[in-house]
């Protein structure tokens, strides 16, 4: 069976899940407008992502000014039964970013994603 899941807005109106990204679990807000699945430094580190400065070779523009950022490919994001392998992802340099952004990179490879009554649903 393809992966369901539903996600309930926070009192912010945003939708936040835990995600797996490589085999280690993490917060993430679900970002429509963020073209790549995007990671805040220190989670990266976390997660055994190596970047060297000479990464940083993108500009995005984030809730905290300008931030360079280094492209990198997740093997595997999971977000409860749904899997996705080989999702383009960066990671902001250190201080940018405030969280862990899912963005299109893996939403866009869902059969369908759909806000329905204030519920995000999303379909592998």
């Amino acid at each position: 069976a393809l992966g369901y899941v539903e996600l309930a807005a926070d009192n912010y109106g945003h939708y936040r899940a835990r995600i797996d990204v490589n085999g280690r679990t993490i917060d993430a807000m679900v970002d429509t407008g963020s073209t790549l699945v995007s990671k805040r430094h220190r989670d990266a580190r976390r997660d055994g992502i190596r970047v060297s400065p000479s990464d940083y070779t993108g500009l995005v523009r984030t809730a905290n000014g300008i931030a360079r950022v280094a492209p990198v490919m997740l093997s595997r994001v999971r977000l409860g039964d749904i899997v996705v392998r080989n999702v383009r992802g960066l990671v902001s340099e250190p201080g940018k970013l405030d969280g862990t952004l899912l963005g299109m990179s893996f939403l866009g490879k869902l059969s369908r994603f759909e806000i329905r009554s204030g519920r995000l649903i999303l379909q592998e």
